[in-house]
């Protein structure tokens, strides 16, 4: 890898982060910020593609998901936070990007036809549903990031990236930007209480911030091992619901331990999920303690500080852009 060893990547402030959210992407984030020159941001105008009706909605969960990465672990003495709307340079790229963009390019992108199959109750035959990989394009662009970590559905919108970069470079006859690189990141392991997907939208997620006294109802009815209809009946750790928490969230001496006692049903499916309850609020505990400490004005401060040094690398970038298309009269 180059001297560049910059990384970017968002998340869109539709509500609430979960546990997914965290083993899924902040996990590797915390990671990340102690050997890359890390930009994350809030990608405020990515929520507008599928919230445009209602968009008052976004600007409430904007301070939630800051305070959110900052309880997981996000150090904004570490790496950059900051809010992509306030990012203006952002919207001009985009627009530069959208010109030298094929419309086929966008027309093919495996997620666009996915979501639009899937988001039936909401009518996303838009301009921005189709053109927002090139706006996801432009802000690894515009900082010139060296990777992007990704899970597997987000590669196409990377080679869209590294496409989009390599025909603005041939058309301007430069090299300014970069191509990403991938950085694979892991799936998270776990699925939602029911056995589904984790998802806001199914109500079987535990939600960073929510209270031990609400999360514990839920976890005694979450779905395990559907063979073992007493406690008597032998099960399996490695085909129940319940055992991947126990893998990220429980001490690793004691896993052996829960695996024997659910396999020769020495353990019931009771005692398994008490564990799992003081597992989870020596996990949740401090994380919530420190979202307690990250006040409203707090997040302002981080916001404030991020953004402007997003918008000092943007500025320089939109220069660069502007002298080798000629609009920089």
């Amino acid at each position: 890898m180059s001297d560049n060893k910059r990384i970017l990547s968002g998340m869109r402030p539709t509500g609430p982060l979960h546990l997914g959210h965290y083993f899924g992407v902040i996990a590797n984030w915390i990671k990340l910020q102690e050997e890359y020159d890390c930009y994350f941001f809030v990608a405020d105008w990515h929520a507008l593609t599928s919230e445009y009706a209602n968009p008052t909605r976004i600007k409430g969960f904007v301070p939630g998901l800051v305070k959110d990465w900052v309880a997981s672990g996000l150090d904004p003495e570490k790496c950059v936070i900051f809010q992509q709307s306030k990012i203006k340079e952002h919207a001009e790229l985009h627009l530069m990007l959208s010109m030298t963009t094929p419309l086929g390019w966008l027309e093919r992108c495996p997620t666009y036809k996915e979501q639009k199959t899937e988001l039936v109750q909401k009518d996303l035959n838009t301009y921005g549903f189709l053109g927002y990989p090139v706006l996801m394009s432009t802000d690894i662009l515009m900082y010139k990031a060296c990777a992007v970590p990704v899970g597997k559905d987000q590669l196409p919108h990377l080679e869209l990236t590294r496409e989009i970069a390599r025909r603005f470079n041939h058309l301007n006859n430069t090299d300014l930007f970069p191509e990403p690189a991938d950085m694979l990141t892991e799936e998270s392991k776990l699925l939602g209480l029911d056995g589904r997907k984790m998802s806001k939208s199914y109500g079987n997620s535990i939600m960073l911030s929510e209270p031990m006294e609400e999360i514990m109802p839920k976890l005694r009815g979450m779905k395990t091992d559907e063979n073992r209809l007493r406690k008597s009946d032998p099960g399996d750790p490695e085909i129940c619901n319940l055992y991947p928490y126990h893998r990220l969230l429980t001490d690793p001496e004691k896993l052996p331990e829960i695996q024997e006692g659910c396999r020769n049903a020495s353990w019931g499916c009771v005692d398994c999920k008490k564990l799992l309850m003081e597992s989870m609020e020596r996990f949740l505990t401090p994380m919530q303690e420190r979202r307690a400490a990250c006040t409203d004005e707090r997040v302002r401060e981080i916001l404030h500080d991020g953004n402007k040094k997003a918008r000092a690398f943007a500025e320089k970038t939109m220069d660069e852009v502007r002298q080798v298309t000629g609009f920089d009269y």
